[in-house]
């Protein structure tokens, strides 16, 4: 149990939970992130991941997303952070158009057919934040704890009794937040990826408009490449399918030849919290709160400051309607 000076108690540490805590932290709150399991066992240890590729809904998600771009862009500027601004290519096999988030971006600009990858037939390139997340991961526990925040491993078994440790709970449990609330609009779906030497390339693929299983994309971070990916729910095996990785490698080498050729370094599972909306919520207990902050899908990087700026204001004005 926490000291009783504790005035949050944040419950997971994947991407999510570890920016609410590090923004909590450093509005000075103290902190504790409770989880059962490390941030490099999460599936945010597993993503890809770049700023953008919104799988998830809410009306704020564009601000969010926006709040999150303008914080996560100054980051590329200092060392160790995981982050890098890199210039790619989004496309599409079926006429779409560009999401509207990206169409703000400085450096938008629609590409000419006669530039796209083979199968595609329509696509866009901008420069977005790339985020090699076992590096951004530990970042932001260096900076939680600079912070004067803690992390503690320890199952939870209920957010009820967690409620009564703390002022303020706030649930990041992503995917296990299906059991734990329990919330059954959460589907974990299994992503795949692979991880590779990087033979050269500096550019992004992402491939966008498409319903099925299988993704198409690759993100350099500097001397690896992340290939993806799969969209698969209702999988639960988290051990990489050697066919499902080979199917992966092709899809990349398709769009660059390069990575046809690139020496496999590593394997990566994990199970993204789908849910139809983005759950950012606040309910009143008994002398405190809670406040669930889950269900972001593919999107956990570009929502990750812009939902724990939400969770600090839902705090503080409930700190100012009290006093």
């Amino acid at each position: 149990m926490p000291p009783a000076n504790i005035d949050v108690l944040v419950v997971g540490a994947g991407v999510t939970g570890l920016t609410t805590a590090v923004c909590l932290a450093e509005s000075g709150r103290s902190v504790l992130v409770r989880t059962r399991d490390r941030p490099a066992d999460t599936t945010s240890f597993a993503a890809g991941a770049i700023w953008g590729r919104v799988i998830a809904a809410h009306e704020r998600a564009a601000h969010w997303g926006q709040q999150t771009l303008s914080l996560l862009k100054p980051l590329a500027r200092a060392a160790g952070t995981g982050v890098r601004l890199v210039t790619g290519l989004e496309a599409t096999r079926v006429p779409c158009p560009p999401h509207p988030w990206l169409t703000g971006i400085d450096d938008f600009e629609v590409c000419p057919a006669a530039e796209l990858p083979t199968g595609f037939v329509s696509g866009w390139r901008y420069t977005a934040p790339v985020v090699d997340m076992p590096r951004y991961l530990e970042y932001l526990v260096n900076r939680l704890r600079r912070a004067g925040g803690r992390i503690e491993r320890a199952t939870v078994g209920s957010l009820t009794e967690v409620a009564a440790e703390a002022p303020v709970v706030v649930n990041c449990t992503g995917s296990d937040a299906r059991e734990l609330v329990p919330d059954d609009e959460v589907q974990p779906t299994r992503g795949q990826l692979v991880v590779v030497d990087n033979p050269g390339v500096d550019w992004f693929f992402a491939e966008s408009g498409t319903e099925t299983t299988e993704l198409t994309y690759f993100l350099p971070h500097g001397d690896h490449v992340v290939l993806g990916g799969t969209m698969e729910v209702g999988h639960s095996d988290a051990r990489p399918q050697a066919e499902t990785a080979a199917a992966i490698v092709r899809r990349c080498a398709a769009v660059e030849p390069a990575l046809a050729r690139a020496r496999i370094l590593d394997h990566r599972v994990g199970f993204r919290p789908v849910r139809p909306q983005v759950r950012l919520e606040q309910l009143d207990l008994d002398g405190g709160i809670m406040i669930h902050n889950y269900g972001h899908g593919g999107s956990g990087i570009s929502l990750s400051w812009g939902c724990a700026l939400e969770v600090l204001n839902m705090i503080e004005t409930r700190t100012a309607t009290l006093s």
